[in-house]
C-alpha cells in the first residue's frame, strides 16, 4: 500500500483539528500539477511545515479535481480550512498571485480525516528533506513506510485523536481495516466528495444539454440520499440547475437506456416547457468515461418508477 505525506499549511491544520468532519479538501494553490500519487482509499498524511517536523494527521484519498474556488466552497464549506470563501481566497493569494475573482485550485478530496493533538504527533520520516515543497510518497512494503503507517495507526486508536463521524463508528469497514496488514480502505463519500466527483466524471458539463458554465451545474442524486441512495458517482448525474429541480420533482427522468424523458404534466400544468421537450427521447449528451461511474440501471429504474410523473 502507498501513502503520501503532504506538506500542510499549519493554519489549515489548526482550523480543522477541532472540527469533526467526514471529509475535507486538501487544496493546492495551482491546479496545473494534478495529484496522481495515490489510488482511491490510500492514506494521505499531513506533514506540518518547518519548524514542526511531524505528521499531524491524515485522511483517505478519494479523488483529485481541478475546480473553481467557488465550487470547492460549495462542495466543502469550511472543510476547505477557512471560515468563509473570502478567507479561502485570501489564503490562496498568500501562495499564488492571482487576481481572478474565481480562480481554479487543485482539490484533493479526502474522506474520514483525522487530526492528532500535539502530544501525539508522529516524527517525520528519517529521509524527509527540508527542500520538499509538495510531498513524498512512501510504500508500506518498505521499512520507512511500514513504520510510519504503524505509528499513525496506533495514534488513530488513541481517544485524544480528533476524527470525523465515520471513524468514530466501529462498524465502518475502513475502521476495521486499519489494523493488521496494511491495505487500501473503502472510505464513505460525503456530500462534498459526491458533488465534486460527479461533476468531474461528467467533465463539468450537463449530461442532458452539454452546458459548460460551472456555476449553474449541480450534482443530482438519482436515488436521493434521504431514500437510502448512496453518495456514489453511479447514483449521480451532472445537471443544469433547472433540470435538476425538474428531475427531483419528477417532471423529467433518464431511463435505463440513458434517454431523457419529459413528463406530459410539464405542458399541462405550466403551458410551457419547449426548452425541455426538445430533448425528449434524446440520449444523454455527456456520460462518464469510466464504466463504473455511468448511471446505474437500478437507480435510474427506481427514479422512473417512484419519482417520475409520466
Amino acid at each position: 500500500m502507498k501513502l503520501f505525506v503532504g506538506l500542510t499549511d499549519h493554519d489549515w491544520y489548526t482550523y480543522l483539528r477541532d472540527r469533526a468532519r467526514d471529509e475535507v479538501n486538501f487544496w493546492w494553490p495551482s491546479p496545473e500539477q494534478a495529484f496522481r500519487a495515490l489510488q482511491p482509499g490510500e492514506p494521505f498524511l499531513f506533514k506540518a511545515k518547518y519548524p514542526h517536523q511531524a505528521i499531524v494527521g491524515g485522511g483517505f484519498f478519494v479523488r483529485y479535481v481541478a475546480a473553481p474556488l467557488s465550487l470547492a466552497w460549495q462542495a466543502f464549506g469550511d472543510g476547505n480550512g477557512t471560515p468563509d470563501p473570502r478567507a479561502l481566497l485570501q489564503r490562496l493569494r498568500k501562495y499564488r498571485k492571482n487576481d481572478a475573482p474565481d480562480p481554479e485550485i487543485g482539490c484533493t478530496v479526502l474522506a474520514e480525516p483525522f487530526f492528532f493533538p500535539e502530544e501525539l504527533w508522529v516524527e517525520a520520516p528519517v529521509d524527509w528533506k527540508r527542500n520538499i515543497v509538495r510531498g513524498k510518497t512512501y510504500s508500506t512494503d518498505e521499512p520507512i513506510g511500514a513504520n510510519l503507517w504503524d505509528a499513525v495507526v496506533r495514534r488513530m486508536a488513541d481517544p485524544r485523536t480528533v476524527t470525523g463521524p465515520s471513524l468514530d463508528d466501529p462498524t465502518v469497514p475502513s475502521q476495521a481495516n486499519l489494523f493488521g496488514a496494511p491495505r487500501i480502505v473503502q472510505p464513505r463519500l460525503g456530500q462534498g466528495a459526491f458533488r465534486l466527483s460527479v461533476l468531474d466524471a461528467y467533465g463539468k458539463r450537463c449530461a442532458v444539454t452539454g452546458e459548460r458554465v460551472v456555476p449553474v451545474l449541480e450534482a443530482a442524486h438519482i436515488k436521493p440520499y434521504a431514500s437510502d441512495g448512496p453518495h456514489r458517482v453511479s447514483n449521480g448525474l451532472a445537471l443544469r440547475a433547472d433540470i435538476h429541480r425538474l428531475f427531483d420533482l419528477g417532471y423529467v427522468t433518464v431511463d435505463k437506456n440513458l434517454k431523457f424523458r419529459v413528463s406530459n404534466l410539464l405542458e399541462e400544468e405550466y403551458a410551457n416547457g419547449k426548452d425541455y421537450y426538445r430533448y425528449q427521447g434524446a440520449t444523454l449528451m455527456v456520460t462518464p468515461q469510466r464504466q463504473d461511474e455511468r448511471p446505474a440501471a437500478e437507480y435510474l429504474e427506481w427514479h422512473g418508477d417512484v419519482v417520475f410523473r409520466p
